[in-house]
Formats: C-alpha cells, structure tokens, sequence
C-alpha cells in the first residue's frame, strides 16, 4: 500500500511534465516568421541607392522586417535627418495598412479605409512580400514620392520582388 500511495505523487508530477511539455516543444518546432535576410537588404538597397545616384536623387532608405523593426538604413550624404523620419514614418504605414503607401492613400481617399493616425500617404514606401507572405517594408524619401518609389522598386527588383 505505502508504495502506492508514494507511486501517485510521481505520476501527477510526469502527468504535469507530459501535459506542460506539449506548448513548449510546439513553440520550438514553430517556424520563424519569414522576413527579408540582411544579405537581400544589403542587395536591394545597393541597387536602390544606384538607382538614385543615376537619377541625381539623394535618398533615406529604410528596410524593416514585418514587424517594422529596421533591418538596414542608409542615408546617402547630405539628406536631412528629416528625410530618415519619413522614409521610417513611410515604413510604419506601410507595416500597419498592409499594403504600399500610394494604396493606402487611394483607400483613405476613396473612403474605404478609415486614416491611420500619423500615416503617410506619400509615395515610397512599399511592402515585401515573397510567396504571399509578409517579409517586411522598404521606403526611401528626399525626392518626389514617384522617385523615391522607383528607386526602391529597383532595389526589390534586385532580390526579386515585385510590388
């Protein structure tokens, strides 16, 4: 009887491991969120830059992933800091609308949206996305938004995305 009754506080405490167990090892095997590599930021936004420098543009340029958490920055020589707050603002409507700056403008315009508090609907900011899947922003700002736009569809055209 007495190893009985020392038996079953072992078989609640294995119960509670087994039971606790299930959560924790399905977080482990949980895939990671698809994001952008630093190796394709770093690709996308050298050809962005060149991009602007064949244009005579001088650009911020910000790479997030989906989270808009910045992967990659780049401020090309002489750009105001003014110009990285957009190109960062850009990003953030860009991550929270779901969708690239110049739509979400159509869609507050048109009224089927309702406006993001301290969203930008400037052109240049534009979502990466790879088999469906959100991987994050990129924007560039310091020209016009249609400039700031095409560099960085260069920069995605690089690591081929497109918009």
């Amino acid at each position: 009887m007495r190893t009985a009754r020392s038996a079953v506080p072992a078989l609640v405490l294995l119960a509670l491991l087994v039971v606790g167990a299930g959560p924790a090892q399905a977080q482990q095997q949980a895939a990671p969120a698809p994001r952008i590599t630093l190796d394709e930021a770093k690709t996308a936004m050298d050809a962005a830059e060149a991009a602007a420098r064949a244009n005579g543009w001088n650009l911020a340029f910000v790479i997030t992933d989906a989270d808009g958490v910045p992967i990659y920055l780049r401020r090309m020589e002489g750009v105001p800091t003014r110009n990285y707050e957009v190109a960062m603002n850009k990003v953030n409507t860009v991550i929270t609308a779901q969708m690239h700056t110049v739509d979400y403008a159509a869609a507050v315009e048109a009224g089927e949206i309702e406006a993001i508090e301290g969203a930008l609907t400037y052109e240049g900011g534009l979502l990466l996305r790879r088999d469906g899947q959100v991987l994050g922003a990129f924007s560039a700002s310091g020209a016009r938004g249609s400039e700031d736009a095409e560099a960085v569809l260069a920069g995605m055209a690089a690591i081929g995305i497109s918009p």
